[in-house]
């Protein structure tokens, strides 16, 4: 019986490989929408991988109780990962996260089009690699972030300003 679901699943799930910093939920929306895999929501990927509703508290920045080591090799044999290259889009153990408002840094966004878990960090105010403040809203309509799962063009959704192009709203930080 197995090998009949491995076999299902090399038929009909497409592997998407991560980037440098992605958060988790940006990843598993990504996935979600990739050519081939078309998940409408987190609860059916997590129906796949065995955990039911788990991956809806991911994708929001919910992590208590932590996720274990064999969910963590779950969800990495569904796609296709390394479980230790999924842990990397988590916080360390013992750093706080922000569940909202969701926070980017545009000028991150433009080199690397992925919501970085490090912005979700209590502890991160600004990004140091750019010295701006993060934004928590779009800079133009004030319309807050949603989830990072859901960033499916790059743009706020309301009206329509790439992230990208946000870098010149941010004030130093």
């Amino acid at each position: 019986m197995e090998e009949n679901i491995d076999e299902k699943r090399e038929i009909w799930l497409t592997r998407v490989e991560p980037l440098d910093g992605e958060s988790i939920s940006h990843f598993l929306g990504r996935f979600r929408r990739e050519k081939g895999n078309k998940f409408s929501a987190p609860s059916g990927l997590g129906q796949v991988v065995g955990f039911g509703a788990v991956l809806v508290r991911w994708e929001k920045f919910y992590f208590n109780p932590f996720p274990t080591q064999q969910e963590l090799e779950a969800l990495a044999t569904v796609v296709e990962l390394h479980a230790d290259r999924l842990r990397q889009m988590l916080p360390p153990i013992g750093v706080g996260m922000n569940h909202s408002p969701i926070r980017l840094c545009g000028a991150c966004y433009g080199e690397s089009p992925c919501h970085k878990i490090e912005w979700q960090f209590k502890k991160t105010a600004g990004c140091d690699r750019h010295q701006l403040r993060l934004l928590s809203k779009c800079p133009a309509c004030e319309k807050p972030f949603p989830i990072p799962a859901l960033w499916a063009e790059g743009l706020c959704q309301k009206c329509f300003i790439p992230f990208a192009e946000m870098t010149k709203y941010p004030k130093a930080y």
